[in-house]
């Protein structure tokens, strides 16, 4: 019994098939054309939502450090019967570093005093809480220096 391949002949003629450099040599220019096309679309898509995510990060950060910050500040004014009169006070055993404010530096946080009143010596005013010393706008349209924690 003969078996017949079913397999579709080819034609000598046929210069598109029976050409093995035809065949090599690459991609036409509308097929990269509209690879590129695809692949700007894709990053038109990504790229926005990376950054908004990198944002969304440094933004939970922040909510984390003033967090820490302000509760440091509670913790050392309750032990020491004082305020802290620098964040550097807090540091040897409250937090191990001053973290860094959204701006990248931990020098830029802004501290507010405490009132005269309510003050635990009254000669001597100290830190009440603190803020970040940014002047950008959060994603939620308000200033970063207005977060309290």
């Amino acid at each position: 019994m003969r078996f017949r391949s079913k397999a579709r002949k080819i034609k000598v003629n046929d210069r598109r098939t029976c050409n093995p450099l035809r065949r090599a040599l690459g991609f036409t220019l509308i097929e990269m054309v509209v690879v590129m096309f695809v692949m700007m679309i894709i990053l038109a898509i990504a790229v926005p939502n990376y950054i908004r995510s990198v944002q969304r990060a440094h933004e939970t950060t922040l909510h984390q450090n003033l967090a820490v910050l302000n509760k440091a500040i509670q913790e050392y004014s309750l032990d020491k019967k004082q305020a802290p009169q620098s964040l550097q006070d807090l540091v040897p055993g409250y937090i191990k570093f001053v973290p860094n404010d959204i701006t990248g530096k931990p020098d830029t946080w802004k501290t507010d005093p405490e009132d005269s009143e309510d003050a635990w010596d009254p000669n001597q005013i100290g830190i009440k809480s603190v803020h970040s010393g940014s002047d950008d706008i959060s994603s939620t349209g308000e200033p970063y220096s207005s977060w309290t924690h």
